[in-house]
């Protein structure tokens, strides 16, 4: 049975997103379209449903590695700090962003936390987890089966001619 390991980081996490959204569970704050995801971003992310994806890679980082802490999210996805004329550095990206969707992920019960402070991925959540990665590589799977046709189909049209 394939696994999240087994597939794109960019499919599962769509997908996770996806799951996410139409499930409606996970609740998402009010200051979702007014916040910046770092103090070295200008700008509030343009997709409106980035609260979703970011939720959907931070679980798919957790399931990668055993316990996962704030700090080491805020690495994850932190960025280059643009210094003006000075040379670009590493930033990290905020807290608080990564913290509300860890406590909204324990509160669906994708997460749960560790004795050490980290966070860590629960049963159900693996579960869920491991069924979505099955679902994308499935409909990867017949994807490429109907291209295979259509290749065969153009074949035989040229061979008719």
């Amino acid at each position: 049975m394939p696994g999240v390991r087994d597939i794109s980081a960019e499919a599962f996490i769509t997908a996770y997103a996806s799951h996410l959204k139409r499930s409606g569970k996970l609740e998402v704050p009010t200051w979702v379209d007014l916040v910046k995801t770092g103090s070295f971003k200008e700008l509030a992310p343009y997709d409106a449903d980035w609260y979703y994806v970011r939720a959907a890679a931070i679980a798919r980082h957790i399931y990668l590695r055993k316990d996962v802490g704030v700090g080491a999210l805020r690495k994850l996805h932190g960025g280059r700090n643009r210094r003006g004329n000075r040379p670009s550095h590493h930033a990290n990206c905020s807290a608080s962003v990564q913290r509300k969707i860890c406590q909204s992920l324990e509160k669906i019960g994708v997460l749960e936390q560790t004795d050490n402070g980290g966070r860590r991925i629960s049963q159900d959540g693996q579960r869920d987890l491991d069924r979505i990665a099955t679902a994308v590589v499935e409909t990867e799977r017949e994807e490429e089966d109907e291209e295979e046709e259509e290749e065969e189909e153009e074949e035989e049209a040229e061979d008719e001619e």
